[in-house]
């Protein structure tokens, strides 16, 4: 009686659709299947994130075809069949405000404006995040951006030629879209122990870049319906994937009543163990730990390591997001063996970084698991990127086969310690032993450093357009390289004290130096 009186509660918590799995399987689930479901639900959700944010740069050619430097992210584009449904773009093509003289400058504002609000509600949804059921948290998040995303679309029927609407539906997108990130890394830091993390997060993390190409492909098709669909369809997907969350997202194992397996216990020791330190108290602490008050804004600064890897983001992103917005841009106006790529083609190119940039997530997971030195791994991958932007500037332009390689190399350098950070790092530092057990700062802390790095993420582009428009694309390159450097240097100090463990745990221990002794204490000979 006892036992069934305790199960109606945690059946209450368990997500409606947790429970029909539940039911329609017979027993419980095991604790493999909750780690699975979390990983396939937050790789959807924010691959669901990526495809709704991409979708502005993807339609920038339609709202405004005539400029010449329109559309970075989506020369992909420019010559797909949008171009023969001219009932819809007007008699010169466009979309007025953004067909006029000025427009790339109106387009630019509204990606500033978003970036800007993205990286200040970062904070906040970090540490509402950390005070709020994430599940709940996550679904307003989704659905809010489904909605705002899909009412800048909604401007097309209804004729709306104002820029300020455009600019604020677009600034509560960003600020909706700013409770994804730590939301999802908090879920699943809280089902993953420490010493799987880098691996398991580098390949989650893959969905940053099927987020992206989702979000062109769907933005892609949708242009020749009309610019509108191409913010409605994948404003409605991700509304849609939000429900799904909110029917099957469960946060943490003592919500579901999930217990950890013997592999999983055995390799979560003490709370602040510099490998195996498990992402939450065991149950039997949990009704300690809920008591305790989530971290504030100010404390989790204070966290050793969140300080310099929230600043190493900063120039990680600045660097990454210079491509992001920038390089199909810079590859259709360098000339390879002599000739200028077609938009397309260099549209088709640019994928080259973003298929290095998961492979370098994984392999930074991976290596830094391996080794059990994050700020080792981020600090390498950034100083390898200097030569690697160096080569790709000077030699990318000799034939495609070498620009194609070199931008996957210089796209692994670059976003594998980008993918490090903002994901087995900030669970790693949401748990630090200076938090003795307290779980309620993992929100908190990505925030932080993701919101930290997006501030960068809105900065490189700005500063590459002043610099390629007024100087050469070779201060850009050097600008990069510069930004490379400081992100490595940042981590400095951490790397030493990484350096300095690992120099003491190779050395023996004060026992296995002594001489074997007899009964006696007489030394024995060997």
């Amino acid at each position: 009686m006892g036992s069934l009186m305790q199960s109606v509660p945690e059946m209450e918590k368990k997500p409606v659709g947790i429970r029909f799995l539940e039911r329609t399987k017979g027993s419980k689930l095991s604790y493999n299947a909750y780690q699975a479901i979390v990983l396939i639900v937050t790789f959807l959700s924010y691959a669901s994130y990526h495809a709704a944010r991409k979708t502005t740069s993807i339609v920038k050619s339609a709202l405004d075809p005539q400029s010449p430097d329109t559309g970075v992210n989506s020369l992909l584009l420019r010559f797909t069949s949008f171009r023969s449904s001219g009932q819809e773009q007007g008699e010169n093509g466009g979309w007025a405000p953004f067909n006029g003289p000025n427009g790339t400058v109106l387009l630019g504002e509204i990606d500033v404006a978003f970036l800007a609000v993205y990286a200040f509600g970062m904070y906040f949804a970090g540490h509402l995040g950390d005070r709020m059921n994430l599940r709940i948290f996550l679904t307003v998040g989704m659905v809010g951006t489904g909605l705002f995303t899909s009412l800048f679309g909604v401007g097309y029927w209804a004729n709306v030629h104002s820029f300020y609407y455009f600019l604020i539906m677009q600034m509560l997108a960003g600020l909706f879209q700013s409770s994804g990130w730590p939301s999802v890394v908090a879920v699943v830091g809280n089902w993953f122990s420490k010493k799987k993390r880098g691996l398991i997060m580098g390949i989650w993390n893959a969905h940053t870049s099927v987020g992206n190409i989702a979000g062109s492909l769907i933005a892609a098709a949708m242009l020749r319906y009309g610019w509108g669909w191409s913010f409605v369809v994948p404003g409605v997907v991700i509304a849609l994937i939000g429900l799904v969350n909110f029917a099957f997202l469960p946060v943490n194992p003592e919500m579901v009543g999930a217990e950890r397996d013997e592999d999983v216990d055995s390799s979560s020791e003490k709370i602040g163990d510099s490998v195996n330190a498990p992402l939450l108290l065991s149950s039997s602490d949990s009704e300690t730990d809920d008591k305790k008050r989530a971290v504030g804004f100010i404390e989790a600064w204070r966290i050793p390591g969140v300080a310099p890897f929230a600043l190493c983001l900063f120039f990680a992103k600045l660097v990454a997001y210079t491509f992001l917005y920038w390089l199909p841009f810079y590859v259709s106006h360098t000339a390879i063996e002599g000739e200028y790529l077609s938009d397309e083609t260099a549209g088709n190119l640019s994928t080259m970084f973003d298929v290095g940039g998961v492979v370098g997530g994984i392999m930074a997971g991976y290596i830094s698991d391996r080794i059990g030195a994050r700020a080792i791994t981020a600090a390498s991958f950034m100083y390898c990127s200097i030569p690697a932007l160096f080569f790709y500037r000077s030699y990318g332009h000799v034939s495609l086969l070498a620009n194609a390689s070199l931008m996957f190399l210089t796209g692994m350098l670059v976003n594998g310690p980008y993918a490090l950070i903002t994901t087995a790092v900030s669970a790693d530092l949401g748990t630090h032993s200076s938090l003795k057990g307290n779980s309620r700062a993992l929100a908190t802390v990505t925030a932080i450093i993701d919101g930290t790095g997006s501030v960068g993420a809105a900065v490189g582009p700005l500063l590459t357009g002043y610099i390629s428009s007024r100087s050469s694309w070779t201060a850009v390159f050097t600008m990069l390289m510069g930004a490379a450097f400081v992100a490595g240097l940042l981590l400095t100090r951490l790397v030493m004290a990484e350096v300095a463990a690992k120099i003491a745990e190779s050395r023996p221990s004060e026992s296995e130096c002594r001489a074997p002794v007899d009964h006696q204490g007489h030394v024995i000979d060997v």
